[in-house]
């Protein structure tokens, strides 16, 4: 429940974000190759507004994060931990605040198909910030097989990854 209301108030503020700037878009595949779907980026004025259009995903609470390395071999652990460029502990409970990383989870319906919109405040596209996702070893976005317990550090105990895609 608390998944669906932060992923419906953030995709609230996003569609009154103001024209955004620059962008990105990321291809996310499943470990046999297949396309599961993309994620358009857009640097607005309060952070990265990420459109996504997946497809084919098993039905169910899926976490969702930003990783430290532009890298999607299958099983995807080549995309290294959680970008995490301000060193806090993981999960959106994290008293601390959470990694830049950290999202809310995704909630795949029954068809395996998701159109979302997620705002992350933590990270931007302009290049040369420490939270730039366009750093030396790039950044990947993941899908995991489960959801993201929003505390467990590091990673929130959501399981294998299942999809992965560079971002551009």
């Amino acid at each position: 429940m608390i998944a669906r209301m932060l992923l419906t108030t953030i995709a609230t503020l996003a569609i009154a974000a103001p024209a955004m700037a620059q962008g990105a878009k990321v291809t996310l595949k499943s470990a046999s190759g297949a396309e599961v779907g993309t994620v358009a980026l857009s640097e607005g004025p309060h952070g990265v507004l990420m459109r996504l259009a997946l497809k084919g995903l098993p039905p169910g609470e899926h976490a969702f994060h930003v990783h430290a390395v532009g890298k999607c071999e299958p099983p995807f652990t080549s995309a290294g931990g959680h970008f995490n460029p301000t060193a806090k502990k993981h999960g959106m409970m994290a008293a601390d605040g959470q990694h830049a990383g950290d999202m809310p989870n995704l909630i795949v319906p029954a068809s395996g198909d998701l159109q979302a919109e997620i705002v992350n405040t933590a990270i931007t596209l302009e290049k040369g910030k420490p939270n730039s996702l366009y750093q030396q070893n790039g950044t990947a976005l993941v899908i995991h097989a489960g959801p993201d317990d929003y505390k467990s550090d590091p990673a929130g105990n959501a399981g294998d990854r299942i999809a992965c895609g560079v971002v551009e």
